[in-house]
C-alpha cells in the first residue's frame, strides 16, 4: 500500500507518538501549524469518514479525546481546535482519514472553524432545510 499513514502504522516510517491504543495512533505533525499539532489516525485504512466503520470511528473519537488529554497535561493550552479535512475539496491531502488537533493559546492569532470558509452571499436556510425533509 502506498498510504503514508499506513507506512507509519507498519513502522516503515518513524513518527513522534503522542498517544497509542489498540485502535488509534496519534503523532506530532511533521509540518506543524502550532506547537503540539497532532494527527490521530485509525489503525485500519479508510480514506474518508464514509469508509470507516462505526466502531472504528467511535474508537477514533476516543483516541482524539485521550490525545487531547495528553496534550493538555504536557503543554497546558487554553483550548483546542479539532477537525478533519474530508475529500480533496475539503483540503484532505492524505487519503487516510485523520483528525488534526491544534492546541490553542489565548491571543495566538488563530481563528475559529467559522474562519475557514468565507461566506460569499446570503444563504436561505429555510429553503435549504426543505431539501433535508
Amino acid at each position: 500500500m502506498d498510504c503514508i499513514f499506513c507506512k507509519i502504522l507498519s513502522k516503515q516510517i518513524p513518527n513522534y507518538t503522542v498517544y497509542e491504543d489498540d485502535h488509534t495512533l496519534a503523532f506530532l505533525d511533521i509540518f506543524p501549524c502550532v506547537k503540539g499539532h497532532t494527527v490521530v489516525i485509525p489503525k485500519v485504512h479508510a480514506e474518508t469518514l464514509f469508509d470507516v466503520s462505526d466502531s472504528d470511528l467511535s474508537a477514533l473519537t476516543v483516541g482524539v479525546k485521550r490525545s487531547m488529554e495528553k496534550i493538555q497535561t504536557v503543554l497546558q493550552p487554553n483550548g483546542f481546535t479539532v477537525g478533519w479535512n474530508h475529500g480533496s475539496a475539503g483540503g484532505q491531502a492524505v487519503p487516510h482519514i485523520h483528525v488534526h488537533i491544534f492546541p490553542r493559546w489565548d491571543k495566538d492569532g488563530g481563528g475559529s472553524m467559522h474562519s475557514i470558509i468565507k461566506k460569499t452571499g446570503e444563504i436561505d436556510v429555510a429553503a435549504l432545510a426543505k431539501q433535508f425533509i
